[in-house]
Formats: structure tokens, sequence, C-alpha cells
């Protein structure tokens, strides 16, 4: 069974360490070496000076600096948090996401409480161990889906309206929204809600690998609890969008050579998304025009398309992108790919598989920096 419980939050005193626009930053691992510097230079409390420091085994007496100087505070009591993300997603049409944050029971996978979906690697993780070692903090959410009909987290939302979220940051065009909810009543509503429910993860495999890690190797009831923001399947706010490749060399087709020629790109592509989810299916763009392949495998379209291998790949939500690299001499072939159902991934995830790389785009990302889980 799914155990979620209210946690005792550490958040940044603004009044200390300055506005939070200049304090928060995406997850670690988005951010490359230019864009770490420059979040850096915004405050000298971002939170990549945690999230990505130098050496590992400093964060630990960086952010035990930051609560003695009042940079950050405790909650006196623990509470969960509704979280609210407005943003305009890859195909222009705006959205909002809701969810709550709140401290989950790790899980060794086998016991299929919580679902992976893709594979991890050993590097990530061994850093993040590192981290958590020395902070015993959880810097960062995962994300986690649940399915809920019933939507138990109307009753966090209720908690929220009608009142000024007590978190309120935009970054990279994404407005994130969080209010502090500790109502009892709404608190056992989620609670015995989800006890029942298995839980996906959508983003994060690392860091809840390395939370079981950890915990295997601390052995104590506080490390036995990681952190998440949780969204509903059903919410109207949440969607996977989908993850194009492009290839700058051409790769070896084998059962996506062939296909039936399709002259308008654009009606092509709009054939494509309307298209049943029954068989897999896809549009190759070359030089010589566009093809649409439909493969009468039970698979999904993101297997059919990793048999073509990763050499020389790489991977855009926009498609126009795609066929202009192909267009402009810079790739060879682009694969335009339709977003997996959100059915398909839990399926999956169920049977014990995993799906290849970049199978899934999850937008927006959550944001760091606005909420931190002390163990």
């Amino acid at each position: 069974m799914a155990v979620i419980r209210p946690f005792r939050a550490l958040t940044f005193d603004t009044g200390v360490a300055g506005a939070l626009a200049q304090l928060v930053a995406p997850p670690y691992d988005v951010i490359g070496p230019e864009e770490r510097l420059a979040y850096r230079a915004r405050n000298p409390h971002n939170i990549v000076n945690l999230t990505l420091p130098e050496d590992e085994s400093e964060s630990g007496p960086l952010l035990a600096a930051w609560c003695e100087q009042g940079v950050m505070r405790r909650d006196p009591e623990p509470a969960l948090w509704w979280l609210e993300q407005a943003y305009v997603g890859p195909d222009g049409r705006a959205r909002t996401r809701e969810g709550f944050l709140a401290s989950v029971k790790v899980e060794p996978y086998e016991k299929k409480v919580v679902l992976p979906h893709e594979r991890t690697h050993a590097g990530p993780k061994e850093s993040r161990l590192r981290l958590l070692g020395a902070t015993r903090t959880q810097l960062e959410p995962i994300f986690l889906l649940y399915d809920d009909p019933e939507h138990c987290e109307q009753a966090l939302r209720e908690q929220s309206a009608g009142r000024e979220p007590d978190l309120d940051a935009e970054e990279l065009g994404v407005r994130s929204r969080l209010w502090r909810v500790d109502d009892e009543a709404a608190l056992a509503r989620v609670r015995e809600a989800l006890a029942d429910t298995q839980l996906l993860i959508a983003d994060g495999h690392h860091r809840y690998e390395t939370a079981l890690s950890f915990h295997q190797q601390d052995g104590t009831d506080a490390s036995a609890f990681t952190f998440a923001a949780l969204v509903n399947t059903r919410g109207e706010g949440l969607a996977i969008f989908p993850t194009h490749r492009v290839f700058a060399t051409a790769p070896a087709l084998g059962t996506l050579a062939g296909g039936e020629p399709r002259g308008d790109l654009q009606a092509a592509v709009s054939e494509l998304e309307g298209m049943s989810y029954e068989t897999p299916v896809v549009l190759v763009y070359e030089a010589g025009g566009a093809r649409l392949v439909i493969s009468a495998e039970p698979i999904l379209d993101a297997e059919l398309v990793d048999r073509l291998g990763h050499e020389g790949i790489s991977y855009t939500p926009d498609w126009k992108e795609a066929v202009e690299a192909v267009d402009s001499g810079a790739a060879k072939l682009a694969v335009l790919m339709r977003p997996p159902r959100i059915e398909q991934v839990f399926a999956v995830a169920r049977e014990g598989r995993v799906m290849p790389p970049k199978s899934t785009y999850f937008y927006p990302k959550l944001l760091s920096g606005l909420v931190l889980f002390p163990l």
C-alpha cells in the first residue's frame, strides 16, 4: 500500500534570502554548465548551490549555515502543499497542472507500490547518494502519478480556494503556486484514497532509487520516506507530449523502410495524431518526403522506433524543428511521433517492463527551491 503523509517543510525566508524568483531553478538534471553559472549569479542563495555544488560534501555545511543564518526556516508542524503550475505546452495550449507535495514511503519496485517506466544509469545515482548523505535532506521532489476517478485531491484544492498562495514563483514561463494545507480531514481523505493505489514515477527515477539506496544504508524511520509531487492522471492539466527523433546519420531502417507516401506534411501530422493507438504508427521524414509507417505488431510506437538505435540521435517536442533539421541538411532523417497515452505507460510499468529512452515527455518540470524535505 502507498503511504502518504504530511511533512515539516524547509523553505526560504525571502526577507533574508531575497526574492523567491532569484532562489528557484529547474531540476539538477536539466541544467547545463552555463545555466548553472547563471543561476548561481542570480543570488548566492539560489538552490543550485545545493543541488549542483562543486563537490557534494559542500552542500551539507552550506545548508546548515543557511538554516543558522535564517536563510531557510523549518515549519513547526507537518502539512501537505497544494500545487498549481500554469504553463503553455509545446503545442501552444495553455494549461494548469494541479497536484500536491507530500512525503511518500519508499518501496522496492518488486512490491509494485511505486512503479518505474524507464531505466536509470549508475552515475547520477552515485552523485545524488553523496548529496543526500551530506544534507540528509530531499532537495527536489520526484514526480509521481496516481489514478483516482474520485479526485481525492479536491479536498486539498478546496483548502486553497479563496486565499493567496504561500509561495509563488515563475521560471522559464511556468508559474508555480503553492498553498500549505494542514486540515486534518483533507489530509485523511488523501491518505485513505491513495492507500491502495499504485504510484507511477513520471520523472525522478534516479532520485527515487537514490532514496531507496540511502534508506538501505541508513536504516532509520526518517530515511524510509522521500519527497514527491503527486498528480492525478484524471487531471485536465496533465499532458504527455511527443518526443520526435532526429538522426544526424541515416540508420538502417529495417521495418521502417516502407510505408505510404504523404505529400502534405501538415495533413500527415494531423493524420498521425488522429490514428488509433491499437497499432504502432510513426511518420518518417527524409529528403525524399514523408512516409506514414504502420505496424501490426503489438508494441508501442517508441519500441518500434527504438530499433533504429541511438547513434547520432537527438530529440525535440517540436515536429517542425525536426523537419527543419532534415531540410537544412543538419540531419538525414526524422521520425515524428505521437505521445504515449498515460494508460499505456501505466500498463507497461504494471507488467514490470520499461520503455525506451525518451518515450515520455512530461512538461513542465517541477521547480526546485520552493519546498525542501529534511529527513
